[in-house]
């Protein structure tokens, strides 16, 4: 880790898929300075004109930051964002703070507080979705030092309609992860449902509208329903494969408590067919597509 002092204090904002880009203009909106990294440039072409400036590496981005948000999908992307080659930790100013903003096994997240100290590490679960990112109302549930996340605070409040602090390092991944199980099961329930509605002879487009304006529906649910009734899929909000990789950590977490989780178990099988089967990129609700093929309609 660098011991220069931090000089001009930006943002630094590395990994720019959904959440990630939406992080950073709302960053840029609130009239910050802001720094931008992305595995393949070319996502970086709106921050830029909005005010942003793109660099080649995620340690030039981070050099000077007091603030480096990494939202990337998965473990083995914040690994190499981290300690890579050109890598955050080796240009991470003294006084600067690591907000993994992305959803991760809270034993990586140990790992890097073992690693650089836990008054530089904090854990953000994001509740929303990218219009969510870039209007300043996710929720979100940060896992780190009292000291650390109070001093991080005023930037976290300006993403968020709630900001949660929920324990030490790793605390905010465990809740986003207990938070993203109930929505994976609302997904493969739904689609269950509306396979059930359409063999029982049932209007498909009906099960899912009455479905939507149950009492039994999830604002989520609801939302969702729109898009299984179009089946619109691409431009997820949340792809298949991420919820599949959430399902699978909170399984973890649950083995490790000593918990079965059965219904955590039999989602995840079917989403981890539904990635087999070529879904993966489409948006979570495409459970539904796996589950109900167009051709078994009624």
């Amino acid at each position: 880790m660098s011991t220069t002092a931090n000089t001009d204090g930006h943002m630094a904002v590395c990994g720019l898929g959904a959440m990630g880009s939406g992080l950073a203009h709302r960053l840029l909106s609130a009239g910050l300075n802001v720094r931008v990294w992305n595995r393949t440039p070319t996502r970086t072409a709106d921050l830029v004109k909005a005010g942003a400036v793109a660099d080649p590496t995620p340690g030039q981005a981070v050099s000077g930051a007091s603030t480096v948000f990494v939202c990337v999908s998965d473990d083995e992307a914040a690994e190499t964002v981290l300690t890579g080659p050109n890598g955050v930790l080796g240009s991470l100013e003294r006084n600067a703070v690591v907000a993994l903003a992305c959803t991760l096994s809270p034993q990586t997240v140990q790992e890097l507080v073992e690693r650089v100290g836990v008054e530089h590490v904090v854990d953000v679960g994001m509740l929303g979705n990218a219009e969510h990112a870039r209007k300043g109302e996710l929720r979100l549930y940060v896992g780190g030092a009292s000291d650390t996340v109070k001093g991080l605070s005023p930037v976290l409040e300006l993403l968020a309609k709630q900001v949660l602090h929920v324990g030490g390092t790793g605390q905010g991944m465990r809740l986003k992860l207990v938070i993203n199980l109930i929505m994976g099961v609302e997904m493969q329930v739904m689609a269950e449902a509306t396979a059930l509605g359409i063999a029982s002879g049932l209007d498909r487009s009906l099960v899912l509208e009455a479905i939507a304006e149950s009492g039994f529906a999830s604002p989520v649910m609801a939302f969702k329903a729109r898009r299984m009734q179009t089946r619109r899929y691409d431009s997820p909000d949340f792809r298949l494969d991420l919820m599949a990789k959430d399902l699978r950590l909170a399984q973890e977490q649950g083995s490790a408590a000593g918990l079965g989780l059965p219904v955590t178990s039999a989602t995840l099988a079917t989403h981890q067919e539904a990635v087999g089967a070529g879904f993966g990129a489409k948006d979570c609700a495409a459970i539904e597509s796996h589950l109900v093929p167009a051709h078994g309609e009624a």
